[in-house]
């Protein structure tokens, strides 16, 4: 009989890539995961992995036994899922990434109902960007991923995973107060199309949007400065060196000398958890994707 973690191990080399990677993620040495692929390969009586300079290559039938083994572990977890919704309790660990501005808009209450709720589940919170983070709830390697998307922009979500909708999140404009916008009601898009911005890291989602939405109103983005958190951002807006989008879910108080405007056609982002479908029935999974329902109606309530 094929053993499972000897699958799981050929498995995570295939996924990421080489013997080294697939041993970080499984908490092992790299002469382990050579040891177990060794033992797979006397007990399927073929060759596994081929070996090119300091790399391996999987064989053909290596690759047949991959497709086998995600089938497998598949319903393992699927098996799991259903053990513990028989057994009702919400505990475990689950780690759950979110963007820096879910994370600290929405996961601190969502979190401290659940330890107050459920005091033997563990959560674990690791901040990323959902271009890093989906791929990875896709994987096995994170249990939730809170993500976005843009109303222009729609989130492609992938195959096994399930989005739930946790809130909408009207995107503003930072301008500084002296601006000859300032004194508006709202802002039009086309109007700010040339003007310069403080905005996100280069290859970043929010980024790409601007820079979308800008050319589909004829104008080009014109990045005067870049810096991570909406803090800086602001404070760059608050010194005169550019205009920034803000989100408001996670804003903190306005610096002095920031005017904060609604944007025509207005714009926002939809934020979403997902989670594989495989582990939908977990009650540990729904009771933190029910808190952080919960939070976010707080969050649309209080802005409200």
């Amino acid at each position: 009989m094929l053993n499972l973690e000897r699958l799981r191990t050929l498995h995570a080399i295939s996924t990421y890539g080489s013997v080294t990677a697939a041993a970080d993620v499984l908490h092992l040495t790299t002469s382990a995961v050579s040891q177990q692929v060794a033992k797979l390969e006397r007990e399927v009586g073929q060759p596994l992995l081929d070996r090119r300079g300091r790399g391996v290559v999987l064989t053909d039938f290596a690759l047949r036994m991959v497709d086998h083994a995600g089938e497998i572990l598949a319903a393992v977890e699927r098996a799991e899922a259903d053990l513990q919704e028989r057994r009702g309790s919400v505990e475990g660990k689950l780690t759950v990434a979110a963007f820096a501005t879910a994370a600290r808009g929405l996961l601190p209450a969502a979190f401290t109902a659940l330890r107050a709720e459920h005091p033997r589940l563990r959560l674990e919170l690791v901040e990323m960007e959902p271009d890093e983070s989906v791929p990875l709830v896709v994987r096995g390697d994170l249990d939730l991923a809170v993500a976005l998307d843009w109303t222009n922009a729609p989130l492609g979500v992938p195959r096994g995973l399930v989005p739930t909708l946790l809130l909408h999140d009207p995107a503003m404009i930072a301008v500084p107060a002296g601006h000859r916008l300032a004194t508006r009601e709202y802002v039009d898009v086309a109007t700010v199309r040339d003007e310069p911005w403080i905005t996100w890291q280069r290859g970043s989602i929010c980024r790409d949007w601007l820079a979308h939405t800008l050319r589909a109103h004829g104008g080009d983005l014109v990045v005067a400065h870049t810096a991570r958190e909406h803090e800086t951002q602001l404070a760059f807006v608050a010194a005169g060196l550019g205009v920034a989008i803000m989100p408001t879910l996670g804003l903190g108080p306005l610096p002095d000398g920031v005017r904060l405007l609604p944007l025509r056609p207005a714009f926002g982002r939809d934020v979403h958890v997902l989670t594989r479908e495989n582990t939908q029935r977990r009650p540990a999974i729904r009771a933190t994707v029910a808190a952080l329902r919960a939070a976010a109606r707080a969050v649309v309530t209080a802005a409200g």
